[in-house]
C-alpha cells in the first residue's frame, strides 16, 4: 500500500471531507486485504467476493467484535451475538418487524411524518415570495429528520424530544472513545424507561410491546436486551436512512433526465433506491474477528484479527458491476450488500426501502418542478464510515 493510501485509510473514520473510494479502489487493485494503519491492526476487505465470503461465515469471522466497539455503548446487542445466542434474538426482535406491522408503520407513522416535514419547509421556502420559486435545504429539513421522527414515533416518543434524539444519535455514532456517545446512550434509555415500563403493564399494538412481550421458545428479552435493541434502532435505523435518503436526491436531481422521467415513471423508484443502495451504502464498514487462523487473497491472518469488510468498496468492485462509481439506475439490479448478508442482514431493511420511496414519492408529488438551486454549490456526498451529503439546497414551483 502506497504511502499516499495508507494515509488515506487510516483517516478519521468520521472526518466528514474525506472519500475513502480512490484509495480503496488503488489498494484493492494491489491486494483486497489491506491493514488499515500502523497503530490499528485491522484489516480492510475491499472486494465483492470476500466481503460477501466473510458476511456470510458466522462461524469462522465472528461477530462478537461489535459487543466490544459499539457494545460498550449501547449494551447486549444482536449484532454483536453468533451462534444459536444470535438465532434466539434475533427471532424474538423479529416479530416486531414482520410485514404487516411495517404496513402498518408505513400507513400510520411513516407517510404522515413524511407530509408534516414537507408542509413545514413548504411553507417556510414559500413564505413572502409572492408566487416566486421556494426554497429549501432537503437534508437539513427533511432527509435528516424523517428517520430520527419515525424510529421515535414507532417506539411512543413525544414530538418535543425529536431534536434531542437526533443530537443523542449523532454522539453515540462518536463511538466508546468518546465519553459523551456513553452519557447519550443513558439518557436515550432514560426517556424510553417509562414508556417500556407503561407496555410491560398495558400492552399495545406497537413496536415496543412487540419486543417487550415477544415469546419465542418460551424466552423474552430482559431489561438489558430490552434497551439494547431499543437504542440501537436510532443509529442504525435513523442515520443508515437519513444517509441514504440524502444520496438518493442528490442523485436523482444532480440527473433532471433521470429526474424527468421518474416524475412519468413511477415504477422505476425501486431501481433508483437500490441503485443508490449500492453506488453510495450509508454505512460502508462493518467489524467482524477471525475464530481461527485463516487465508484471504493469500494473506494469512491469525485467529483474533479485527475485520473491517467493507460493504462501500464491495459495492465499487468493478467485478461486482462495470462502471461502479457511476450511479445508473437503468443497470440490472444486483444484489448489494448495503443491508449486509447472512444471519446478520439487517431486520430493518424493509422499512428503510419503504421510506425512501414514500420520501421521493411525496417529494415528486408536492414540490413541482423541484430542482437544484443554482445559486448554490451542486451537492456532494461525504464521510468515510458514514456517507451522505451535508446540505442539498433545491428551489421548487
Amino acid at each position: 500500500m502506497n504511502e499516499e493510501a495508507r494515509k488515506l485509510a487510516s483517516t478519521n473514520p468520521i472526518d466528514p471531507e474525506f472519500n475513502p473510494y480512490p484509495a480503496w479502489a488503488e489498494q484493492r487493485g494491489e491486494c483486497p486485504v489491506a491493514r488499515l494503519s500502523d497503530d490499528f491492526p485491522a484489516y480492510l476487505l475491499l472486494s465483492h467476493d470476500l466481503v460477501e465470503q466473510v458476511l456470510r461465515d458466522n462461524e469462522t469471522y465472528s461477530s462478537t467484535s461489535n459487543a466490544v466497539g459499539i457494545g460498550q455503548i449501547m449494551g447486549p446487542m444482536i449484532v454483536g451475538m453468533d451462534g444459536e445466542e444470535h438465532r434466539r434474538y434475533r427471532n424474538i426482535v423479529a416479530y416486531a418487524f414482520r410485514p404487516s406491522a411495517m404496513e402498518r408503520t408505513e400507513e400510520q407513522i411513516v407517510t404522515p411524518i413524511i407530509h408534516g416535514l414537507i408542509d413545514e419547509f413548504e411553507k417556510d421556502g414559500k413564505d413572502g415570495k409572492d408566487g416566486k420559486d421556494g426554497k429549501a435545504d432537503l437534508v437539513t429539513q427533511f432527509t435528516s429528520r424523517f428517520p430520527v421522527r419515525i424510529i421515535a414515533a414507532m417506539l411512543g416518543v413525544g414530538d418535543e424530544d425529536f431534536d434531542q434524539i437526533h443530537h443523542w444519535t449523532e454522539e453515540i455514532n462518536l463511538g466508546p472513545a468518546h465519553p459523551q456517545a456513553f452519557e447519550a446512550s443513558r439518557k436515550l434509555r432514560d426517556l424510553l424507561t417509562p414508556i417500556v415500563e407503561d407496555r410491560k403493564q398495558n400492552r399495545r399494538d406497537d413496536l415496543v410491546s412487540d419486543i417487550v412481550h415477544a415469546d419465542v421458545e418460551g424466552d423474552q428479552l430482559d431489561d438489558e436486551h430490552i434497551y439494547g435493541f431499543l437504542r440501537l434502532l436510532f443509529p442504525a435505523g435513523a442515520e443508515t436512512t437519513y444517509r441514504a435518503s440524502g444520496s438518493m436526491f442528490a442523485a436523482i436531481l444532480s440527473r433532471p433526465d433521470v429526474l424527468d422521467r421518474v416524475r412519468e415513471d413511477r415504477s422505476m423508484i425501486p431501481a433508483i433506491i437500490e441503485e443508490t443502495l449500492r453506488w453510495e451504502t450509508a454505512v460502508t464498514l462493518v467489524s467482524r474477528i477471525t475464530t481461527k487462523e485463516v487465508e484471504l487473497a493469500e494473506v494469512t491472518l491469525p485467529a483474533g484479527t479485527d475485520l473491517l469488510p467493507a460493504t462501500g468498496a464491495a459495492a465499487r468492485d468493478p467485478a461486482f458491476v462495470p462502471d461502479p462509481d457511476t450511479w445508473d439506475p437503468d443497470r440490472p439490479m444486483q444484489p448489494h450488500l448495503a443491508f449486509g448478508t447472512g444471519r446478520h442482514q439487517c431486520l430493518g431493511m424493509h422499512l428503510a426501502r419503504a421510506e425512501m420511496s414514500t420520501a421521493l414519492e411525496a417529494v415528486l408529488d408536492r414540490l413541482p418542478n423541484v430542482r437544484l438551486d443554482p445559486s448554490c454549490p451542486p451537492p456532494d456526498v461525504v464521510g468515510f464510515a458514514f456517507r451522505g451529503p451535508d446540505h442539498l439546497r433545491v428551489v421548487f414551483g
